[in-house]
């Protein structure tokens, strides 16, 4: 072998270790949320074993130099009380997809996600159960059609973000489980006649604005989204405002919702409002939330479509991953709304414990 030759395949060494060095390993987390309950929905109780959101996921960076990142993030939901994939079927990632470009200009997101202006909002005075199961928040209407989105992050600037969200409609139909319906309230009482609206997905945009640092937290979003049905045109709005505060081991949190439909055929709008508290005291955390819904105005003025919903929960941390709970919630329903439940006028109840693990 020639001197030559060794330079070369030593040159090539250092730039296949540099190429590996370069691309990090891949990441699996996620979560295991499991409750045994008893149920009352309207005058029926039953016992269930529920999942609460489990989901496993997978993420990966690679750097591309020059401070430039590319990345992905996979999350799929499972149900752990049986062992199947969401909604029965396989394993799939609708929960989180997206492949992003990151850097010193903040972060490209491009797949399906949750949007800002509920993470900036709801999702931080959801303390107890992260949002998810009997006891998750019933009461906030989330307008944004998911899949096929863009995103744009702006990087940190002494605690406050920016996030703006375009969902392309792609000529797409919302139907079966993505049509559209008033939150909380069946459309056959309404002068649309229906249960739900199906019709042409025509783009929705999200943004949002989040400050944390230190004791104090603010969020502020906004979503407008668009429906084209046969015999009519939705277009649905939302605004939420958000504020929270730590003092010692106390922690409270509020945020306020307006929603606005408008269609050739109704128009509408609504107020809801959270209250969180949680207390630590050790291992153990002690909450409590109550949230309401005010009546629908405008073309459903007089209609009883109020709601009620509170927690009370206890958290025990056996580790930084593992937790068993305990709540009782209780949504109260207006002889018009079916906020949590199928039929109007149904109320609805919890009892129940739980083991949650993160990995």
């Amino acid at each position: 072998m020639t001197k030559t030759t060794r330079v070369m395949l030593a040159v090539l060494a250092v730039c296949g270790t540099s190429a590996a060095m370069a691309q990090s390993s891949v990441n699996v987390y996620g979560r295991i949320n499991t409750t045994v309950e008893h149920q009352k929905i309207g005058a029926d109780s039953k016992s269930v074993m529920n999942d609460n959101s489990s989901f496993i996921g997978f993420r990966g960076t690679e750097d591309l130099g020059n401070g430039l990142k590319a990345g992905f993030q996979l999350e799929g939901r499972f149900n752990a009380d049986n062992g199947s994939g969401e909604g029965g079927g396989g394993l799939n990632f609708a929960r989180h997809s997206e492949v992003n470009l990151s850097g010193s200009f903040g972060t490209v997101r491009m797949g399906q996600f949750y949007v800002g202006s509920y993470l900036a909002t709801a999702d931080y005075i959801s303390m107890h159960n992260h949002d998810t199961g009997s006891s998750s928040d019933a009461l906030y209407a989330y307008v944004f059609p998911q899949g096929n989105q863009i995103s744009y992050r702006s990087p940190d600037f002494g605690g406050v973000t920016a996030e703006f969200n375009y969902g392309f409609g792609e000529k797409g139909q919302r139907a079966g489980d993505s049509a559209v319906g008033l939150p909380g309230v069946s459309l056959a009482s309404t002068p649309i006649g229906t249960a739900k609206v199906a019709g042409e997905h025509k783009g929705a945009f999200d943004a949002a604005l989040n400050y944390n640092n230190g004791p104090l937290g603010l969020g502020l979003g906004y979503t407008q989204a668009k429906t084209e049905a046969a015999t009519f045109d939705l277009k649905e709005q939302q605004l939420g405002l958000r504020a929270s505060y730590t003092i010692n081991s106390l922690t409270l949190g509020a945020y306020y919702q307006y929603y606005k439909a408008d269609a050739d055929v109704v128009d509408t709008k609504r107020h809801a409002y959270r209250l969180a508290a949680m207390y630590t005291l050790g291992a153990s955390e002690f909450h409590a939330n109550v949230g309401r819904a005010q009546s629908y105005k405008g073309d459903l003025d007089g209609s009883k479509t109020s709601a009620t919903q509170w927690t009370l929960g206890y958290n025990y941390n056996l580790s930084k991953r593992t937790k068993v709970y305990g709540y009782f919630t209780k949504i109260n329903n207006g002889d018009d709304a079916a906020y949590g439940v199928t039929n109007a006028g149904d109320n609805f109840r919890s009892i129940a414990v739980g083991v949650r693990h993160l990995f």
